[in-house]
């Protein structure tokens, strides 16, 4: 359940905001999910575990884990049989906790989760420059694949965003501007921002965008053709951002000219690129830079200097993770949850999710999580 409550409260909107320009990997989840529904339509849909006021139906759980395999397959992981069992069993708790606390809202849970919605949204497009247009036609190809309605949409974040003030509520959490400055002033190693660059990108991949799989070597002589071609472009003067909208494969960034800034020993980052990236002058175009995920073309528009994040700037942030921090804590060494269930009567109907409480690991209530460093940005 502390995973579902951290994701609820800091990740889950973020990243569906996001997910309007959709990855592979999410496509790839949200089709298999409407796959499963078809499924569920022909075969039935049982009621697997049920409660005072709540009820969990085979199909959301099998939502459930589709997320968790598409996940794995963009990470080209794969996870062993036995483990997608006891995984299975953990997001049921997860699907039956959600329901529980959001059945337990009142309405300024209700009001906050809205209102907290609308801002997040509203900060999103803003970071991402996006109009109210260009936003709804991202987020409606999503939509489009997920089988749901932008007002379908909206109401999951919402109850999302209000299961968390539910949390915060029940367990009495209340963050300060006290403790946001203290924790700062106690650990300023964490809000030191790297050196960061502003640059351009256009790759012309050597692999499958969808499965992962790398071509021939017939096809990569054929895309690094392309990608002399575009560096001989870009080199003359050619608009880096229209070449990047017409060439590059990063769906990512294309539509917004191939633009990213990255931070000196930001994760995931091919070592190829950062080392490319970092070496060239303001407006000064790369030679074409191969990583394993095929060649790049990068042009540098501003370096960064490292510097020391002010606490007015990430204030709000750092309270939310602060927040998230002391809300695990409680979750941990803490019975809230259980109580929660034995006071709904939750019973779970699926005999091979029954037998299956006793190899669920059992919370360490002794652990304390490591200080977060998600405010830092």
């Amino acid at each position: 359940m502390i995973n579902r409550i951290q994701k609820v409260l800091f990740v889950a909107l973020a990243t569906s905001l996001v997910a309007a320009s959709p990855s592979p990997a999410a496509t790839a989840g949200s089709t298999n999910s409407t796959g499963a529904s078809k499924i569920a339509a022909l075969l039935g849909d049982p009621v697997i575990a049920t409660g005072k006021g709540i009820e969990i139906k085979r199909s959301q759980l099998d939502a459930e884990m589709v997320s968790v395999q598409a996940m794995a397959s963009a990470r080209r992981q794969q996870i062993p049989a036995d483990q997608m069992i006891l995984i299975e069993r953990e997001k049921l708790n997860d699907l039956i906790g959600f329901q529980l606390l959001l059945k337990k809202a009142n309405d300024a849970d209700k009001t906050k989760g809205a209102e907290q919605f609308q801002k997040a949204l509203a900060r999103l497009k803003k970071d991402n420059k996006f109009t109210d247009e260009e936003f709804a036609e991202k987020l409606g190809s999503q939509l489009k694949i997920q089988n749901l309605t932008r007002a379908e949409w909206d109401k999951q974040r919402v109850d999302q965003i209000t299961v968390g003030a539910v949390l915060e509520r029940e367990l009495k959490v209340n963050i300060t501007d006290a403790d946001a400055k203290k924790f700062y002033d106690a650990n300023p190693a964490k809000f030191e921002q790297p050196e960061s660059v502003r640059a351009s990108h256009v790759l012309i991949g050597t692999r499958d965008m969808e499965t992962g799989v790398e071509f021939t070597e017939e096809q990569k002589k054929a895309k690094r053709k392309v990608a002399d071609d575009v560096r001989k472009r870009a080199g003359a003067g050619e608009d880096f951002a229209k070449l990047a909208k017409e060439f590059s494969e990063d769906q990512g960034t294309k539509e917004k000219g191939g633009e990213l800034t990255l931070p000196r020993g930001a994760q995931g980052i091919p070592p190829e690129f950062e080392a490319a990236v970092f070496s060239l002058t303001t407006n000064q175009v790369s030679d074409v830079v191969t990583t394993q995920i095929g060649y790049h073309i990068i042009k540098l528009s501003e370096k960064i200097p490292a510097k020391m994040i002010a606490l007015s700037e990430i204030s709000e942030d750092l309270k939310e993770s602060l927040k998230s921090q002391e809300l695990q804590k409680q979750l941990r060494e803490t019975d809230f949850m259980e109580k929660l269930q034995k006071e709904a009567g939750v019973e779970i109907l699926d005999e091979k999710m029954k037998k299956l409480d006793e190899l669920l690991p059992k919370p360490d209530k002794a652990a304390k999580p490591e200080a977060s460093t998600d405010a830092k940005k």
